[in-house]
């Protein structure tokens, strides 16, 4: 993802430096294994705990308290308590707000080497990568603070016999769910808006990556947030992701994950108090590359688009569609781009790719691989496991794909790059929609009414033409159908975290 601040800093360009970080990191200290509740680490009420594995290495990390339901709903107590209408937290001027998150910033900003060796270790994404998501999420956090002294309404003429105007006000105790492929960058994404606004929070991370959130509730905590004004729970998704969902305190759930579960979420909204959902789903993103277009430029953007963490990006451009002239120069570009990538140890600066999150996604990941060997997709790259420790795929890389094969279809969430071949526009733009998904999408042409026309027909909450994963903190981002529900970021971010309150006057006229 590509992001923009000038309040972020580079990590070291020495390469003494860089070396003698990630030997330290290696033998990183874990210093949070407990819930956060009421700005206080404590034991999750069951007494049960549950391992966070390296996929590197496929071992244990650290074992880390599991909350459920009695856990979250201690959460939401401290967090309604915070938002209580003369708490300390209410009573805050925006300003000072907005202030409290700069600091917040600041702390990432300090332990930004600390925070990205966390990520690596427990989500297997490389270091560099790792250090740009912290970065990117500063970002977040500072383009956020920008806006609490910024959120007000409106006055509306409404004749001369009544005063209207509006008033924006916090939700109010909000619940977030975020997954397991960009762990912090995705805290600032919830965190950022919901703060701003004046909300309160209980989160809970992926099972597989809790590290990060609980160390960015240590920083919280550290940087004054008032006590319960953010809450992080730890756990599984049936117990105490579910307690989130269905709780009757909780008015807004907001959620980034798989589509299956967010149809759960939305039917547990319904089943509950009817609180407000914002989902940011899966995709099968189309990327379509014409004729015209610079086969060996537009092949490295395509490649970077569906190769980027590893495949495991809710955006990928997991469809690449390339026009019959240009197709076979353009498989063979890709393929020597796949073959090119190193995959190996995360914290060593040469390596492209690290390991996948988990077993079962590797599984699944070799599942739809094999499933494109049968059905007659030509494997011109990689297309199998590497090694037995860890769980690492090699960069893969499908030609002679079609519309209906698996690998076209389902999302694979993987280092897998499928290319189908077009004709016309038309074509395309039809079998570009033809999904249940439309999170994103990409066009690569040199010809800017090719480009205009593909942007208005395509069915995608995001266009990026001639670049992929084109992401700011300013630009909204979110899906069409099953992709999501909502928007976060920008402007367009704060919405899903407010109410809005009309309130009218009687103008009573002296005679």
């Amino acid at each position: 993802m590509i992001y923009y601040s000038s309040h972020t800093r580079q990590p070291s360009s020495s390469v003494d430096a860089e070396d003698k970080i990630l030997k330290m990191a290696k033998q990183v200290e874990i210093k949070y294994t407990q819930l956060f509740i009421n700005n206080e680490f404590v034991d999750a009420a069951s007494g049960r705990k549950f391992p966070t594995i390296n996929p590197a290495t496929g071992k244990v990390i650290a074992e880390i308290s599991e909350g459920d339901k009695a856990d979250v709903d201690k959460a939401v107590e401290a967090a309604k308590q915070a938002f209580n209408r003369n708490s300390q937290w209410r009573k805050m001027h925006p300003y000072v707000r907005g202030q409290l998150m700069h600091k917040f910033a600041d702390l990432i900003n300090r332990d930004l080497e600390y925070i990205a060796t966390l990520e690596t270790i427990d989500n297997g994404k490389t270091y560099a990568n790792a250090i740009e998501d912290i970065q990117a999420s500063i970002a977040v956090f500072r383009y956020y603070a920008g806006w609490c002294d910024k959120i007000h309404g409106m006055t509306i003429p409404t004749g001369d016999t009544t005063v209207t105007m509006t008033q924006k006000e916090p939700v109010g105790v909000v619940g977030q769910i975020i997954p397991w492929n960009y762990p912090f960058l995705m805290i600032s994404w919830k965190w950022g808006p919901a703060l701003a606004t004046g909300c309160t929070v209980v989160l809970k991370p992926a099972e597989q990556t809790p590290l990060s959130a609980l160390y960015a509730a240590a920083l919280a905590k550290e940087a004054g947030f008032p006590p319960g004004v953010v809450n992080v729970i730890p756990g599984y998704g049936p117990t105490a992701g579910a307690a989130i969902a269905e709780h009757p305190d909780i008015y807004k759930v907001a959620f980034t994950g798989s589509t299956e579960v967010g149809h759960a979420i939305m039917a547990a909204s319904a089943k509950s108090n009817l609180k407000r959902v914002s989902l940011e789903l899966g995709g099968k993103s189309p990327l379509v590359v014409f004729d015209d277009a610079d086969v060996k430029e537009a092949a490295e953007i395509a490649s970077n688009a569906i190769f980027v963490n590893h495949g495991q990006n809710c955006c990928a451009g997991s469809r690449t569609f390339v026009h019959s002239k240009i197709y076979d120069e353009f498989v063979k570009c890709a393929k020597q781009l796949a073959l090119n990538r190193k995959v190996g140890d995360p914290f060593d600066s040469k390596t492209d790719q690290g390991p996948q999150i988990d077993e079962d996604m590797l599984d699944k990941i070799m599942n739809l691989i094999n499933s494109g060997k049968q059905q007659g997709a030509v494997v011109e790259a990689g297309g199998n496991r590497i090694g037995t420790t860890g769980y690492f795929v090699q960069p893969t890389v499908f030609s002679n794909v079609t519309d209906k094969m698996r690998i076209a279809t389902e999302e694979i969430f993987g280092p897998v790059q499928t290319i189908l071949k077009f004709d016309t526009m038309d074509e395309v733009i039809e079998r570009a929609n033809r999904t249940n998904y439309g999170l994103a999408s990409g066009v690569i042409t040199k010809d800017i009414n090719k480009a205009l026309e593909f942007a208005q027909a395509v069915e995608a909450g995001s266009v990026w033409v001639n670049c992929y994963d084109a992401i700011t903190p300013q630009t909204p981002f979110g899906g069409f159908k099953q992709s999501g529900i909502g928007r976060e970021l920008g402007e367009e971010g704060l919405k899903e975290y407010l109410e809005i309150k009309t309130v009218s006057i009687k103008v009573t006229k002296k005679n």
